[in-house]
């Protein structure tokens, strides 16, 4: 009983900031013609994007606009500069508790930054629909918006902490959730009658794109290692031990920065005047043969790049051979690391084209049907979807658990 009062503690603080996240989204910043200002960005395809993380803050321009996207962009870049300067992997690695404290306090400045540089660059574009705009607006704007953007991120460790899930992902759940009833709403208005005759061959589609998703997000290669412990205890090579590695290590990340990279073209399209230019940047808009294939491409290499930095396999290779560890029929050390690295790059390119094919979905069945229901529903948001309900979900399983394990303790 007081297991289950903790655990509905913890769901009703985390539902209680999702909901204050969500309606600090509403609340406008005076001074901005909002009316004139969400008329003309309705088609820009980057603010599309990055309202994928703000639950439409970029659209709406209210106090919590930024939403969680500084805290998201500092810590992608902790990560590469963890790989880059020793002096924060050895934080990471050998500090413990301190060393990740200290990069977690790292992380806090630069979201600071980041939502400084972004509040600047909001101010300057926002100017043609501002009424008075002077230094005076521009200052409100930065504190405003920057002060928002640490309250998100406040709350998102409060989550992480006190709440159930990781803070950060629940925000951006939260967001994508709430653009779905719009996206709906908007093909039922502007389809015919038609779409709930479609609707019967789109819902079996959309539920194996989950089944897909689930996959790529879920599947992972067994890894068999023995010890020589295990190997005279037992006297067999036979083991229960090994080493998962997952099927899509970079998870979210290389369809986030190849959609990133591939919204650009439209966004310079829209201030580019150029008439060369702008045929040129026509040949990477959607739909497109050349859009498809740098598309495709873009999500590879991302997935090569995120899962080196997620995965050293010089360093595994090197952790097992000091624990006395081996893979059956393959010798420690040198053989080890070529041997996981070449497993490593077959599964990446695998996950890479599992990628790209649930990220092409949406368009298809958008060309097909002329239904943009799930085109809204892109490739990230359904992984990001499906990716924090199971990581939630095991988290809760696992808390049941733990509680169970105390009071069998006690």
């Amino acid at each position: 009983m007081i297991s289950n009062n903790k655990l509905a503690q913890k769901i009703a603080l985390t539902l209680t900031l999702l909901i204050i996240a969500r309606l600090g989204i509403f609340i406008p910043i005076p001074g901005i013609d909002h009316d004139a200002f969400y008329n003309s960005i309705g088609q820009n395809a980057l603010v599309n994007f990055l309202n994928i993380f703000s639950g439409g803050g970029f659209s709406t321009i209210g106090l919590f606009a930024l939403g969680i996207v500084p805290y998201i962009n500092a810590s992608l870049v902790i990560q590469l500069l963890t790989k880059i300067i020793p002096e924060l992997e050895n934080l990471q690695k050998e500090e413990g508790e301190a060393g990740r404290q200290k990069i977690t306090q790292i992380t806090r400045y630069l979201s600071l930054v980041w939502a400084i540089i972004q509040s600047i660059g909001i101010s300057i574009w926002i100017k043609p629909y501002v009424f008075y705009w002077n230094i005076n607006f521009v200052v409100d704007i930065i504190i405003s918006l920057t002060t928002g953007a640490l309250i998100i991120m406040w709350f998102s460790e409060i989550i992480t902490e006190k709440g159930i899930g990781n803070g950060a992902s629940l925000l951006i759940f939260q967001n994508i959730v709430s653009g779905i009833p719009q996206a709906i709403k908007s093909s039922i208005i502007n389809e015919d009658s038609e779409i709930f005759n479609q609707l019967i061959f789109l819902i079996p589609l959309f539920i194996i794109m989950l089944i897909i998703t689930i996959l790529v997000q879920e599947g992972i290669r067994k890894i068999s290692i023995i010890s020589a412990r295990q190997l005279i205890k037992n006297n067999s090579l036979d083991s229960a031990s090994y080493i998962p590695l997952k099927l899509n290590q970079g998870g979210v990340m290389p369809i986030i920065f190849a959609s990133a990279s591939m919204a650009l073209p439209n966004y310079l399209k829209s201030i580019v005047q150029n008439p060369r230019i702008q045929v040129l940047l026509d040949m990477f808009t959607s739909n497109s043969v050349l859009y498809i294939i740098t598309y495709g491409v873009l999500i590879i290499l991302f997935s090569y790049f995120y899962s080196s930095l997620i995965l050293n396999t010089k360093d595994l290779s090197n952790n097992l051979k000091k624990m006395g560890a081996s893979i059956p029929n393959i010798r420690p050390g040198e053989e080890t690391y070529h041997y996981l690295t070449t497993i490593i790059n077959r599964l990446t390119f695998l996950g890479s084209v599992f990628l790209f094919i649930v990220a092409l979905v949406p368009s298809v069945i958008a060309q097909l049907t002329q239904i943009n229901t799930f085109k809204g529903l892109g490739a990230t948001s359904l992984l990001i979807l499906v990716g924090v309900a199971i990581d939630t979900a095991k988290q809760i399983q696992t808390y049941l658990i733990s509680e169970q394990y105390e009071s069998m303790m006690k």
